[in-house]
């Protein structure tokens, strides 16, 4: 008895959900940037004092390890019609550069 065979699924169409998330990588990359600056006008306007100035210095690496990240992301998107996932630990690091220049502005602020 022949068993029934299903059809083969057709080949996913990404359409152009990889462009609007490339674009949202740029958008977050471009709120992070400002984010930096704010807090680095923010450090030097202010009473200038060596925890302003380290809290600014940690603001600024980790808006460049976001840069990359982004950058890499980006890259990933453009690079074919199909992108890879994007890998947890890549997302992880990207999640808490981007909180942990929220903490540092906000320190920075208080």
């Amino acid at each position: 008895m022949g068993g029934v065979t299903a059809a083969p699924e057709p080949a996913r169409d990404p359409g152009l959900q990889p462009e609007r998330t490339r674009l949202a990588w740029r958008r977050t990359t471009l709120a992070a940037t400002v984010a930096a600056v704010l807090a680095g006008r923010a450090a030097l306007h202010a009473d200038v004092t060596a925890p302003r100035i380290a809290v600014s210095g940690l603001c600024a690496l980790l808006w460049l390890a976001f840069l990359a990240l982004a950058n890499a992301r980006i890259h990933a998107l453009a690079a074919g019609p199909e992108p890879a996932a994007i890998a947890p630990r890549r997302a992880t690091a990207a999640a808490l550069c981007t909180v942990g220049l929220a903490v540092c502005g906000a320190v920075l602020i208080l």
